[in-house]
């Protein structure tokens, strides 16, 4: 009479799994039968040996044999919710050893006399234990390392705390809880916005069936009328102290946009003369306006006071 491990579904058919080591236990799938093996198969075999798996000593030979093979069966289950996180920057090996962690964790910790299905169980576990990763390696805007260790030190106690409750602690509680002042649990709470920045193509409202403008739709831009403010109230005064013809050539060459030759034929000289005359000009303008005490700054700042 064979077992619910020496006999399993395949294609419609029951295949006898051969016997391996240890005695009445059956082989690991080789990596072609696991590329070949269908997600119900899978699932059966799994729940197969965690039967059999909850029998075994776990300092056993045997018992270390069973555990391995589920998690080589479930592999596939890591790969499908680290595919979710291959925006990020981290490298996808990483992801996945991390992953395995998470998967080694749910294989410990499942018990199939809750009847809960492993697929339910596993997939938050390991989905956690990524996002943990990501929450204590990654910081996209640099921030003084003992901001990074209270933000990590009130993540997890605020965790655990959310646990107990049922509900998101309070920042008193949780600085009760970790012995901290109520200031300290703010600041590591606070820290965590820094850790998840807003995306600026993030949609308002995206929790509701409304869908809203991004916010990157919504930020304001910068006027040029704004940024050249200082420079025209700073540089008009200067304009009128200059002799007539050099505020001739300014007014033909950047108010009307003269080129250089017509320039020249309007007031009668050569256009090597006029280049020569616009940039002695230029130079001189530069030189007063980065001179705070010149008559343009000094003028602007009798007006402000």
């Amino acid at each position: 009479m064979s077992t619910p491990l020496e006999t399993a579904p395949h294609g419609g058919q029951e295949t006898v799994l051969s016997s391996g080591t240890p005695p009445d236990l059956p082989p690991r799938p080789t990596k072609t039968e696991l590329r070949a093996m269908g997600k119900t198969e899978a699932r059966e075999i799994s729940d197969a040996l965690f039967e059999r798996l909850s029998g075994l000593a776990r300092e056993s030979a045997a018992y270390s044999y069973v555990r391995g093979t589920i998690i080589e069966l479930n592999m596939p289950l890591v790969r499908f919710i680290a595919a979710r996180f291959r925006h990020r920057a981290e490298d996808m090996d990483d992801i996945l050893q991390v992953g395995t962690i998470g998967l080694i964790k749910a294989v410990d910790g499942y018990d199939p006399q809750r009847g809960v299905e492993f697929v339910t169980y596993a997939i938050p576990t390991i989905a956690g234990e990524m996002k943990r990763f990501f929450r204590d390696t990654s910081w996209p805007v640099r921030v003084p390392r003992s901001m990074q260790e209270l933000y990590l030190t009130v993540a997890r106690g605020s965790d655990r705390l959310e646990q107990q409750l049922g509900r998101l602690p309070q920042p008193e509680e949780i600085a009760q809880d970790l012995h901290l002042s109520v200031e300290q649990a703010t600041e590591g709470l606070v820290a965590g916005r820094v850790y998840r920045p807003s995306s600026l193509d993030a949609l308002r409202d995206q929790d509701t069936d409304e869908s809203g403008s991004a916010m990157l739709d919504r930020l304001g831009g910068c006027d040029p009328g704004i940024e050249l403010a200082d420079f025209r109230t700073a540089v008009r005064p200067l304009l009128a102290e200059l002799p007539e013809r050099e505020q001739t050539v300014l007014k033909l060459r950047f108010w009307e946009g003269r080129t250089q030759s017509e320039i020249a034929a309007r007031i009668g000289v050569s256009q090597m003369h006029v280049s020569r005359l616009l940039s002695a000009t230029l130079t001189r303008l530069r030189e007063q306006l980065e001179d705070r005490d010149a008559p343009g700054w000094a003028d602007q700042t009798a007006e402000e006071e």
